[in-house]
């Protein structure tokens, strides 16, 4: 189990990363990235910290990636903070998407795939233009596990399969209970329509975004 976004008590979560990662751990978690909420104010307080955590947890049970949520951020503002964030060392970039239980910026999907994120979380009701998008660069389109922002699973699950973009499952976690396994985000997935071939590429994108963020260290 692979999961690509989770939060800390360095941002809105309630766990330090180091209870984090050994929660993600007993819940079935082999690979846990740190995507803790960044805008402009923050960025070069939270990234080094995660990075040097990350850099410096060696349990041997689960691997732990240093990573970022744009969150919230002006959509001409996303190029020039994702910019700051891999400079600072987060190894993987998401952008908090225009999910529909939040006021998201209208354009920030766009900005963030435009931008080269890696994934766009809970993208809501992304539209073709940036779908098609997304598949052209390789960003990823994530289906949620988390409350609220799952609600729109169903319709990013179809225009991914339309219009050819990659999917990913993340938890969103914010607390422990937030986590999952690999039986639960298939059923998650399933809940969104999607095929059992689609899960397992959905999985198998998360192996290959990983071992390119691994491969770069």
């Amino acid at each position: 189990m692979i999961d690509l976004h989770s939060h800390t008590l360095h941002s809105d979560g309630v766990l330090v990363p180091a209870e984090m990662a050994r929660r993600a751990q007993t819940a079935g978690v082999d690979i846990l990235a740190f995507t803790d909420h960044v805008d402009g104010s923050n960025a070069d307080i939270l990234i080094p910290a995660i990075v040097r955590f990350c850099e410096n947890h060696n349990d041997g049970n689960i691997t732990v990636i240093s990573g970022a949520e744009i969150t919230h951020v002006p959509p001409h503002q996303i190029q020039d903070l994702v910019s700051k964030c891999r400079e600072l060392g987060a190894k993987l970039i998401t952008l908090h998407g225009e999910t529909i239980v939040e006021p998201v910026l209208p354009g920030t999907n766009l900005a963030g795939i435009k931008a080269g994120v890696n994934i766009i979380a809970h993208p809501g009701l992304i539209g073709i233009r940036e779908v098609k998008l997304a598949a052209k660069n390789g960003v990823l389109l994530e289906i949620s596990g988390r409350k609220g922002h799952a609600f729109a699973n169903g319709h990013v699950a179809t225009m991914a399969r339309k219009y050819g973009a990659g999917l990913v499952f993340s938890t969103d976690a914010h607390a422990p209970g937030d986590l999952m396994g690999m039986d639960m985000a298939t059923s998650v997935a399933r809940g969104a329509g999607m095929s059992n071939r689609e899960i397992d590429n959905m999985f198998k994108n998360a192996i290959l975004l990983t071992n390119q963020i691994m491969m770069s260290d």
